[in-house]
């Protein structure tokens, strides 16, 4: 198989990276392109991945391509590539663009899946969600989950989903990430050093989370596991309570949703 990238960015270098590693796809049977041509060789450098001078040549070179661009750039991508994607699958990583646009603009006979990764991924511990297009096989599903199964973890979805998981993992690093900043916060405010504040407060988030997924345990039980009767861990819930931290995460994700579903219009 000869697969390809439609944009050289951060998401394609960790998918090329990590299709390579995991054995999805030898790395000179990968071709990329970017509309920034040092941005592919550079790509291709790091990777022993050919670079290609265009859209056409790169949809003509494979079977089939991952489309990484900007939303603002990705219909006139396909369009670009004309008859060459005829019979071609076409993976889309492109947020808010519906399956039935991409499969317009990639031609009546391009077979297009619909992915929506996260930045995890980045370090190969990514979450991402995927549904096929009318034209796309069981195949052409199997092998977009192996591709984003070398980079994390990928689940097949309905694409009326596809919103709510940009609401949950698309967006939910950025909702970490400032959970952790707070807790490193609330380290410094008694009296720990910043940076050794920073290290606890991200591991215990790592470790809390590698929990859940290697127990296979509710969060509920394992919470408990903490909470000791009239302790330290107890109080500390109360105040997250008291602040309404569990209904301001799950508005977060609403609200993340609600955004999705507006941009995708």
């Amino acid at each position: 198989m000869k697969l390809g990238f439609v944009g050289c960015g951060k998401m394609a270098t960790a998918l090329v990276g990590g299709v390579v590693q995991a054995g999805v796809c030898p790395a000179d049977s990968i071709f990329v392109n970017d509309c920034i041509p040092a941005a592919a060789e550079m790509l291709a450098r790091h990777t022993g991945a050919a670079a290609l001078p265009n859209g056409p040549a790169l949809a003509s070179a494979v079977d089939a391509l991952v489309l990484c661009v900007k939303p603002s750039d990705a219909l006139d991508a396909l369009r670009g590539m004309g008859g060459a994607l005829k019979g071609k699958l076409v993976i889309s990583i492109v947020a808010g663009l519906s399956l039935s646009r991409l499969e317009e603009a990639a031609g009546p006979s391009a077979r297009v899946v619909r992915v929506m990764p996260n930045t995890p991924a980045l370090i190969h511990q990514g979450a991402a969600a995927f549904a096929p297009g009318r034209q796309a096989t069981a195949d052409d599903a199997a092998l977009v989950s192996k591709i984003f199964s070398a980079v994390g973890r990928a689940v097949q979805v309905k694409e009326s989903l596809l919103d709510a998981v940009t609401g949950l993992s698309g967006s939910g690093p950025a909702y970490v990430y400032l959970v952790i900043e707070a807790l490193a916060d609330g380290g410094v405010l008694m009296g720990l050093p910043r940076e050794l504040a920073l290290q606890l407060a991200a591991q215990t988030v790592a470790g809390s989370a590698a929990m859940v997924l290697q127990t296979g345990l509710h969060p509920a039980v394992l919470k408990d596991h903490v909470t000791s009767p009239g302790g330290t861990t107890i109080a500390g819930l109360e105040e997250l309570e008291s602040a309404a931290v569990r209904s301001a995460l799950i508005s977060a994700v609403r609200a993340a949703t609600e955004r999705s579903k507006q941009l995708g219009a």
